[in-house]
């Protein structure tokens, strides 16, 4: 498929076909990473537009969930990918919302802890904006705007965007753009 293609095949809802693990940037006390459990609604829109939630768990089954996030913004197409025949190197960039909600006491109460400054008290269910703020549990900058170098591929009306780097880095730059797929999202 060429990228008009794509875009067309991508519109509409997408999500995680069961609770996905990956490697979090975060390390145990041994110095191995942790896991980071969630689930994945997207939304592909007009004008490259998306809106993405994501769900984290405590537990692989997302049997306790911990926060819900809610990212939206533009999607900026790069070219090819060489990971498989029609697959596209996207930008995701965060220009129009980024919200956190807790949905668990014990996570409120850290982000109590570490992200108190410029937001109201955390509470469980209380959703609070942290677009263009500071935001450190999430490495967020103030006037930045969160983006990731991944990829979009489809194939069998599967979603696929790349899998995270096993060391647990982010796709913050060109050079830690995924090169491998991850578990794919499937249509609603």
């Amino acid at each position: 498929m060429n990228v008009e293609q794509i875009k067309e095949a991508l519109v509409g809802d997408w999500a995680s076909i069961a609770p996905e693990i990956r490697p979090s940037a975060g390390r145990s006390a041994d110095g191995t990473l942790r896991p980071f459990y969630l689930k994945r609604e997207f939304k592909y829109l007009a004008g490259d537009r998306f809106e993405l939630t994501v769900v984290n768990s405590a537990d692989p089954n997302g049997a306790v969930p911990l926060a819900r996030l809610v990212i939206r913004g533009h999607m900026l197409w790069r070219g090819a990918h060489p990971i498989a025949a029609g697959a596209q190197k996207v930008d995701f960039v965060a220009d129009e919302g980024y919200e956190v909600t807790p949905l668990a006491q014990g996570f409120a109460d850290l982000l109590n802890q570490v992200a108190g400054s410029g937001y109201r008290k955390w509470e469980v269910n209380d959703t609070q904006s942290v677009f263009g703020k500071a935001f450190p549990p999430f490495g967020l900058s103030e006037g930045k705007n969160f983006m990731e170098f991944d990829l979009v591929y489809i194939s069998h009306d599967m979603l696929f965007w790349g899998a995270r780097n096993v060391d647990g880095r982010g796709f913050d730059t060109e050079e830690n753009r995924p090169t491998n797929l991850q578990i794919p999202l499937v249509r609603k």
